[in-house]
């Protein structure tokens, strides 16, 4: 896991595969570091724990360094972020194309502590994006910043992620999910519990909401064991995120490179699971592994 030139040449022959080299229009001059590279670079540093930018590039290889400064790389690296989840769900569809159950479930995201939340102004840019507080119930706590919600199959690969603030109510990412997803099984927490929503899903995409009952519901049934037991996979995916790729450090000051960096830490996810399966045919969700 050391060896980033090799990690890097590793990941970019997965990404040639399925994606062209230049994903931007360039009126002047194409750059050295094309798109793809730059992306590839971005995934390489985030599965290899390189969380610093000033870090990455003291590590590169006078080869790759030689072909773009750390400014333009970040920048460029914001640009590319929608066809960075184009990559991520193109690799995605070779395990989920024919996948009938999911699993849906939100992490906390925090921005800064909360007592420093009023005169923080990280993350303030834009009025539609900017953090607020919200209660985590995992965690028996408040925070300030925001909630990944999150989508997976059985196997563990993510199919559908979305950024909001920390107060919006888990049951409002269901309203995006119809417009991504039909017909299949979609299992989920009691903080999905609305029979509303349920009716609602199956009716426009043909989804079954599968949700706990409160004990003290009309016609109280338990949740199918193993329906309990497959919900777990999600939390394994957010603790290998938390663990691994450090998603809840942030060294962030806008929302665009707050949105840049979780995506770019679920893309390495998935794009490690692909090498998993795709080339060396082992366990898809050994994470913590060599890929050279």
């Amino acid at each position: 896991m050391n060896n980033l030139n090799a990690n890097y040449e590793r990941i970019l022959e997965v990404l040639q595969k399925i994606s062209k080299e230049q994903l931007l229009d360039y009126q002047r001059r194409r750059p050295k570091l094309s798109d793809l590279e730059l992306i590839c670079l971005s995934l390489t540093a985030e599965f290899m724990g390189i969380d610093s930018e000033n870090d990455l590039f003291r590590k590169l290889p006078v080869i790759i360094a030689s072909k773009i400064d750390r400014s333009v790389y970040n920048r460029r690296r914001r640009k590319l972020v929608g066809y960075m989840d184009d990559i991520r769900l193109r690799l995605a569809s070779h395990f989920n194309e024919f996948e009938d159950y999911f699993i849906v479930d939100s992490m906390p995201l925090e921005v800064c502590k909360l007592s420093r939340s009023s005169r923080s102004r990280v993350c303030k840019e834009d009025a539609y994006a900017f953090p607020d507080k919200g209660y985590c119930a995992s965690q028996g706590s408040n925070y300030y910043g925001y909630k990944l919600h999150a989508v997976c199959s059985i196997k563990g690969v993510f199919q559908s992620v979305d950024l909001s603030p920390a107060s919006v109510h888990d049951v409002n990412y269901l309203k995006d999910i119809k417009a991504q997803m039909g017909d299949c099984t979609l299992i989920g927490d009691r903080g999905y519990l609305s029979a509303e929503i349920q009716l609602n899903l199956f009716e426009t995409c043909n989804i079954k909401l599968n949700t706990p009952m409160r004990s003290n519901q009309k016609d109280y049934k338990k949740q199918p064991y193993i329906f309990r037991k497959k919900r777990k996979r999600i939390e394994t995916l957010f603790s290998q995120l938390c663990d691994q790729f450090m998603i809840r450090r942030n060294y962030a000051k806008s929302f665009r490179g707050f949105k840049t960096r979780i995506l770019s830490k679920i893309a390495a996810l998935t794009t490690i699971q692909y090498i998993n399966k795709f080339i060396f045919d082992r366990n898809i969700n050994n994470i913590k592994i060599s890929i050279i």
